[in-house]
C-alpha cells in the first residue's frame, strides 16, 4: 500500500490532528531488549538528510521507516533498534527537523502548538513533547522532544513561525504556551 502523507497542519483541527497522531503505528521499541549491538554505518546530517556508508538515502519511505526505529540513550547516543539488535547511528545535531508549526485552540480556548517533521510525523508540544532552547541569545536553537529520547530541531522557517506566534500573543517575556505548559524562548531563561 503506498504511503499517504498526513494533510497539511493548517487544514487540521486539534481533534483531527490528535486522530492523525494516534493513527501513526510505531514499533514498540520500549518493549524490545536486543542482545546484540553494532554500527549501522548511518548518519543523520544537521539538515535532516540521512546517509548510509557516505551515500544519501533518497527514498522518503526508507527514512520514515528507519526513523520509527530510533532511540537516544541517556549518554546521547542514537540507536536503530530491532527486536534482535541495536545499531549505533551518528546524528550531527537532532534526529528530526521540524518543518512547519501551527497554533491550534481546543474547545476551552487552550493553545496547542503542532509541528510537522521532515518525516511527516506530527507532534503536539506539551508535557509529553516539551520544547527546549539551546544555543546562545544571538544564535538560539529550538528543539522539540519527539519520542524515545529523540528530538527535532526547528528549521529557520518554523523557528520564524514560533517567534511570530510568541510576538502575537505578547507578554512580558518571549514565551509560548502549549497544552498548559509554558516554554521560554530565550536561551538560559
Amino acid at each position: 500500500m503506498p504511503y499517504v502523507p498526513p494533510p497539511e497542519l493548517a487544514s487540521l483541527s486539534l481533534a483531527e490532528l490528535a486522530s492523525e497522531v494516534a493513527a501513526r503505528k510505531l514499533p514498540p521499541l520500549d518493549q524490545w531488549a536486543p542482545q546484540q549491538s553494532g554500527d549501522s554505518e548511518m548518519r543523520i546530517a544537521a539538515d535532516g538528510r540521512w546517509y548510509h556508508q557516505g551515500g544519501e538515502i533518497r527514498r522518503p519511505a526508507m527514512v520514515r521507516a528507519f526513523s520509527s526505529l530510533l532511540t537516544r540513550d541517556a549518554e546521547g547516543q542514537h540507536w536503530l533498534v530491532t527486536p534482535f539488535e541495536r545499531l549505533s547511528i551518528e546524528v550531527d545535531d537532532a534526529a528530526f527537523i521540524a518543518t512547519d508549526m501551527q497554533a491550534k485552540n481546543d474547545e476551552q480556548g487552550r493553545t496547542a502548538l503542532a509541528f510537522r517533521l521532515n518525516t511527516d510525523d506530527l507532534v503536539v508540544c506539551g508535557p509529553d513533547h516539551p520544547m527546549r532552547v539551546g544555543g546562545t541569545v544571538d544564535v538560539p536553537a529550538f528543539y522539540l522532544a519527539v519520542r524515545h529520547g529523540t528530538e527535532a530541531r526547528l528549521n529557520r522557517s518554523t523557528y520564524g513561525q514560533l517567534i511570530d506566534h510568541a510576538l502575537a500573543i505578547g507578554g512580558d517575556e518571549l514565551a509560548v504556551e502549549s497544552n498548559g505548559i509554558r516554554f521560554a524562548l530565550v536561551p538560559g531563561a
